[in-house]
């Protein structure tokens, strides 16, 4: 059963103007509760402009988006209601923090949710410990703050809200090999604990074959393609039409098959293809 269903989306940027742009065309999309759906396209494809549609940040130009089968923008409070439950965590953190400290940032979603101070309090401890956020730092503005510091403090501010609904926008952008790691482990770790839907949107393919359970790939407004990990990377010609790359274990399996290896073209994480590359030795196959 979808959480948030998508009806003939289309968005226009200064309509009527010489400057006019569609940047959304007439999209129709389901997404299921529990997914973890990632979403990719080039820079101007249109998903961005997508995703801040999902919570009633930005309003069609025409078409509608049902979030549990209600319209979101049938009313102000459908709106804010909606921003409650679907979290969005912008690809600039900097553009989300702009409280004295830490604390009252966390707890910008939380008190505008109407909760108590001691809600309030207890959600922000609790968000700050999920996403790794120091105590000690819950009294620093976040002007003192490294990138990965924001990024997870970002993160914390939505996390507090508890929202059934999680959309990241380039969460590893700018950050170490370990930093990384660890925010996209706090991902699946979120997930897991509550069941929540995951939007992952993400130039790093290899993030989004790691984690997503189905893909959207995004081109000139529309979805170009939608299927999962294995569908989309088998189509990895199309995919370099677009201008976009794919995981490195596919590139490592196409030059193999052009090299005569027998293996996989659907072949899209290093653990699949370690697997087999074991097979085919196992079993005496060229490699």
């Amino acid at each position: 059963m979808s959480i948030i269903r998508v009806e003939n989306l289309t968005h226009v940027y200064s309509q009527g103007t010489p400057f006019e742009k569609v940047a959304v065309d007439n999209i129709s999309v389901e997404i299921g509760r529990g997914e973890i759906l990632g979403i990719i396209g080039h820079t101007g494809s249109g998903k961005s402009t997508f995703i801040q549609h999902l919570n009633a940040l930005l309003k069609p130009t025409s078409g509608r988006v049902f979030f549990d089968g209600k319209d979101i923008h049938a009313s102000k409070e459908t709106a804010r209601d909606v921003r409650f439950q679907v979290g969005l965590v912008f690809q600039y953190p900097e553009y989300q923090l702009f409280e004295e400290t830490v604390f009252k940032d966390i707890a910008f979603g939380p008190k505008n949710m109407g909760l108590s101070e001691a809600e309030i309090a207890e959600r922000v401890h609790e968000a700050a410990g999920f996403a790794d956020v120091p105590e000690s730092l819950l009294e620093a503005s976040p002007l003192e703050l490294s990138g990965g510091q924001k990024r997870r403090v970002a993160i914390a501010g939505v996390i507090a809200m508890m929202p059934q609904v999680l959309i990241l926008d380039e969460p590893t952008a700018g950050l170490d090999p370990v930093g990384r790691e660890s925010i996209l482990q706090k991902i699946l770790d979120y997930r897991r604990e509550t069941e929540g839907t995951i939007l992952l949107i993400s130039h790093s393919m290899d993030d989004v074959a790691r984690l997503a359970t189905r893909l959207l790939v995004f081109d000139k407004g529309r979805i170009a393609m939608d299927g999962t990990p294995a569908e989309i990377f088998d189509r990895a010609g199309e995919l370099k039409a677009m201008g976009l790359t794919v995981p490195a274990a596919t590139e490592i399996a196409l030059a193999l098959r052009r090299r005569g290896v027998d293996i996989p073209e659907s072949i899209y994480t290093i653990n699949y293809l370690r697997k087999q590359l074991v097979s085919l030795r196992e079993g005496g196959g060229a490699c």
